[in-house]
């Protein structure tokens, strides 16, 4: 099994950029299908990145193509999400999710509020 604790979530201006981070313990990972999602208030929880165990293979929303960039560190047990030219409408709770042929884990998640 594996957990997942989410950081760097934080206030940003719109323009701005924030990098999540994404740390797993516990057996597996590196094989894993990892990925992002967001929930805004009111909203239904969305798919926003996700990634290949190798990392060679990445998928993106169509609301963060361009702006964002996912990657893992197999070594470190670490996935990344580079958001650049943030948005107000991306803010949201943004949780890390993983597992072997599904998003079977999943973080507690990380407040990304962007101000106008």
């Amino acid at each position: 099994q594996v957990q997942l604790v989410e950081s760097g979530g934080g206030l940003v201006q719109a323009g701005g950029s924030l990098r999540l981070s994404c740390a797993a313990s516990g057996r597996g990972f590196s094989s894993y299908i990892m990925g992002w999602f967001r929930q805004a208030p009111g909203k239904e929880r969305e798919f926003v990145a996700g990634i290949r165990w190798s990392g060679g293979s990445t998928y993106y929303a169509d609301s963060v193509k361009g702006r964002f960039t996912i990657s893992r560190d197999n070594a470190k047990k670490m996935v990344y999400l580079q958001m650049n030219s943030l948005k107000p409408e991306d803010t949201a709770v943004y949780y890390c999710a993983g597992g072997p042929s599904k998003y079977a884990y999943w973080g507690q998640g990380t407040q990304v509020t962007v101000s106008s």
